[in-house]
């Protein structure tokens, strides 16, 4: 990976001092401006710039907002409206707040989707692959406890519920119940606790995004071809050549960011929550946010409550063991046809699951909601195995370069193919 990797030379007498005693201009420098990624990458890279983004985002908004947030359950409603009524702009934060938790898992989604797709969980990024997975974990934590801190109906009864089924957890599920609501039920005590752990989770997430990018820089990017880095033609560097698409990717994401802010800003809600927490009053039907339904579908798909919480939790530890599952010695799906086919099929259970997930686990819900979880069962554990073994896969490009210019053809010095100089002009 060090084709294009150069040394970082500090000019001026104070540079040279700074960098001899905490060398981060030099890591810098080498992280993300002379880093060689392969040449061949498309859009669906970008994703990872917006995720970090969107993480900025997030912390600094919700830093601002607990500026004027009271964890009470006689207060929390009433300081949310505060916050959208007196508060200077109080209403954007929200806004960008609560939209961009959504934004936030579209994105991760799309970036989740694209590894499966390409294979970027293979030797040698494994590592790399799960700590992305623990991203997701920590992520959907903090998800869960920010949807229940404006304390209005759907807040109090999503608290309610998600904590009942942590009950059922053998031995230690009560502990981790009564830890978590302070009382006999959930309370005064449960806002307090939860916001102190929203507050804390996303400086984690950025910890753990840190190890993330440090292990993509040891073990290079994954690209659509799955091929390694062969030689210098490559690569390119990072900058100016990934760093202007991921700019231009991070500014048409917050366009669409934008569009639910100011156009459709309680879309992705639920009217319920504009309603104070009334214990006494149940809700018809009790959601989640729409980037849980999938997981609230396989709970609700299994009529043992303790079957349901370790499928709910499976389908997510599951997605850590794909390394080991998938047996092909083929990256890209591009270059698996059958593989291909059982992909797709496994993303639309997944819009499906989400789709069941929003509905009354009744009738033919329950019944599509139980076989669609077996297939997202089966995609792991007997397709990624079974096509891995018996699939012909195509031929695979000999390098990333040839992916990109044909066979046979070379790169010239201004990074053109050899022989596509611009025609001389003609004469009228």
């Amino acid at each position: 990976m060090s084709a294009h990797a150069t040394t970082y030379i500090p000019k001026s007498r104070i540079a040279k001092w700074f960098e001899a005693r905490l060398p981060i201009v030099g890591l810098v420098h080498s992280s993300f401006i002379a880093f060689p990624v392969p040449r061949n990458l498309n859009y669906f890279w970008t994703f990872g710039a917006i995720l970090i983004v969107m993480l900025g985002s997030q912390i600094i908004t919700g830093v601002w907002l607990a500026m004027h947030y009271q964890p009470s359950a006689t207060e929390a409603f009433n300081s949310v409206e505060h916050i959208m009524r007196d508060v200077n702009y109080g209403w954007l934060l929200r806004y960008m707040h609560a939209n961009g938790a959504s934004m936030f898992f579209i994105a991760v989604y799309v970036h989740m989707f694209r590894n499966l797709y390409y294979g970027s969980y293979k030797a040698p990024r494994e590592v790399l692959y799960i700590l992305g997975v623990i991203i997701y974990l920590l992520m959907m934590a903090t998800a869960f406890l920010g949807y229940t801190l404006p304390w209005g109906q759907m807040s109090f009864w999503g608290a309610t519920v998600i904590t009942n089924i942590l009950a059922a957890i053998p031995i230690v599920g009560d502990t981790i119940q009564s830890l978590l609501w302070g009382g006999y039920s959930v309370g005064n005590p449960t806002i307090n606790r939860f916001f102190s752990l929203h507050y804390l989770l996303p400086f984690m997430i950025a910890g753990v995004v840190v190890l993330h990018v440090w292990a993509l820089h040891v073990t290079g990017q994954n690209n659509p071809t799955g091929i390694p880095i062969k030689s210098g033609k490559d690569a390119v560097p990072f900058t100016p050549y990934a760093t202007i698409k991921d700019v231009f990717a991070v500014v048409v994401f917050f366009v669409f960011f934008a569009y639910w802010i100011f156009l459709q800003p309680n879309y992705l809600g639920h009217a319920d929550n504009y309603i104070p927490a009334n214990p006494a009053v149940t809700p018809a039907h009790i959601v989640p946010e729409w980037y849980f339904l999938p997981f609230y579908a396989i709970l609700r798909a299994v009529p043992d409550k303790l079957g349901g919480v370790i499928l709910m939790f499976g389908a997510v530890i599951i997605l850590a063991l794909a390394p080991w599952l998938d047996t092909s010695r083929v990256r890209s799906a591009n270059y698996r046809p059958i593989y291909r086919q059982f992909f797709w099929v496994f993303i639309f259970c997944c819009f499906l699951l989400g789709w069941l997930g929003s509905k009354p686990p009744e009738g033919g819900y329950v019944l599509a909601a139980r076989i669609a979880t077996i297939y997202y069962f089966a995609h792991f554990l007997i397709v990624m195995p079974l096509v891995g073994l018996f699939e012909t896969p195509k031929p695979l490009p000999g390098s990333i370069l040839e992916s990109v210019t044909g066979p046979g053809k070379q790169v010239g010095s201004s990074g053109m193919p050899a022989g596509a100089a611009a025609a001389p002009p003609t004469k009228g």
